[in-house]
């Protein structure tokens, strides 16, 4: 699990979706707070068929900023699509991704940089959870199900601010293209024997759009899913690659 010797080198991920009033700043505070930790850094923002203004706004940005990359997907490919086109596009030893919206305090990466050593996965996990009530009780439901579910040891399965090795993605495989591809992740990590580490970092108000999750259409959807996974992953031990 030794880094590269030349010295560690990061990527930095968003997966964005109609995030045009957040992800400037998303960019700029990560891209300063990366230089900070070591000389080799890239920035990486998925732009996830967003319809509003995201795509002006990072188009600007990559002519300012030669450490910033884009991809875009011409059509929405959902948000486990995007996280999978952002771990693609990474070429740096370790991956640090969060969502574009604002919700996390990307300075807080330097938490988990910290706290890397003898880590495959660096997982956040909220101190304490800034959303509607009924988000916060049925994201407790979900983390307790799942957690039971899956016999996972995560402490937040939901907290999208993770640090990962890149060599982890020589032995596992991510396929989903919903939500689901976070219980996807953590339990694949935790099932293939790599070592995880959870550090406490803050949540946030949403200050621009709404969730594509946890609304009552999607509950059915949800379901079936997770029932899909669970069947895939624990009584058919499709973990690795």
């Amino acid at each position: 699990m030794s880094e590269h010797p030349a010295g560690p080198s990061i990527s930095a991920f968003f997966p964005a979706y109609n995030d045009w009033a957040t992800i400037a700043s998303q960019v700029l505070l990560v891209s300063r707070t990366l230089r900070e930790l070591c000389d080799d850094w890239e920035v990486i923002v998925v732009n996830d068929g967003s319809a509003d203004h995201t795509g002006a706004v990072l188009k600007e940005l990559t002519e300012l900023a030669p450490n910033v990359r884009v991809v875009t997907h011409p059509k929405n490919r959902g948000y486990g699509g995007a996280l999978r086109s952002g771990f693609e596009a990474a070429t740096k030893d370790w991956i640090f991704y969060t969502d574009g919206d604002a919700q996390y305090d990307v300075t807080e990466l330097r938490l988990l940089w910290e706290a890397r050593q003898g880590a495959d996965m660096v997982n956040g996990y909220k101190i304490s959870r800034s959303d509607p009530l009924h988000r916060i009780v049925v994201g407790r439901l979900y983390h307790r199900l799942v957690r039971l579910a899956f016999w996972l040891q995560s402490r937040d399965v939901d907290c999208d601010f993770r640090l990962v090795r890149r060599s982890v993605f020589d032995r596992i495989r991510l396929t989903r293209d919903s939500g689901l591809i976070c219980v996807e992740l953590v339990t694949k990590v935790e099932k293939s024997g790599f070592a995880v580490r959870y550090i406490p970092v803050h949540h946030y108000h949403r200050l621009h759009g709404r969730s594509q999750f946890f609304n009552l259409k999607r509950v059915g959807q949800v379901a079936l899913g997770l029932g899909r996974l669970w069947w895939e992953l624990i009584v058919e031990r499709r973990i690795q690659t």
